[in-house]
């Protein structure tokens, strides 16, 4: 990919559409699910959204990136997404980082780093490591603090809803499992140096 391809970086706009992905995460949050929001732009234009919905869809590839990236498919009845940013919450995943790839995607902006997942080089580096040399600018964490409420937040109120007994809940939820890990130390998600 030349670098003409590449959006130009503007700290304006990335806040902008960040913030817009954040309320995505809000969206998740409402219904239960991990808050991980994603927006796709391209010249100006959102062309994707899409929020964590594997709960509600009992689909473990429903990340926010990956049906933000659908949805950017079917706005541009294309599966290459050449000259877009991806806004997304959380550092992607290896899954997710591997569909940008696929799917051409040429810049990512995340705003929290995942310690346990991210593949954007807080675990693993797929982008800058991938071996068909696909060039995608990578920026990140941005609006890190923010982000990490938001998740934070979430675990709390999980946490303080699980003390309380809930009539035919009966089984934990991935959400749960991974907040316990997190808790426990354990290998959860670790958000970042100071995510105490």
């Amino acid at each position: 990919m030349t670098s003409d391809l590449i959006p130009p970086r503007d700290p304006a706009q990335d806040e902008r559409y960040l913030r817009l992905a954040m309320r995505e995460a809000l969206l998740s949050a409402d219904e239960g699910e991990v808050p991980i929001g994603c927006v796709i732009v391209k010249d100006g234009r959102i062309l994707g959204r899409g929020h964590n919905r594997m709960e509600g869809l009992r689909d473990p590839t429903a990340h926010a990136e990956i049906l933000a990236i659908g949805a950017a498919c079917q706005a541009l009845d294309n599966w290459r997404l050449e000259g877009c940013t991806l806004y997304v919450t959380l550092e992607p995943c290896p899954m997710c980082a591997g569909a940008i790839l696929n799917s051409r995607i040429a810049r990512v902006v995340y705003g929290a780093r995942d310690k346990r997942l991210g593949a954007l080089g807080s675990t693993f580096d797929i982008l800058g490591e991938n071996p068909i040399n696909r060039v995608v600018a990578v920026d990140g964490p941005a609006l890190e603090h923010e982000c990490l409420e938001m998740l934070k937040g979430f675990f709390r109120d999980l946490r303080a809803r699980k003390k309380r007994p809930s009539p035919g809940f009966d089984e934990i939820s991935d959400a749960e499992a991974l907040q316990e890990g997190f808790e426990q130390g354990k290998g959860g998600i670790a958000f970042g140096p100071d995510s105490e």
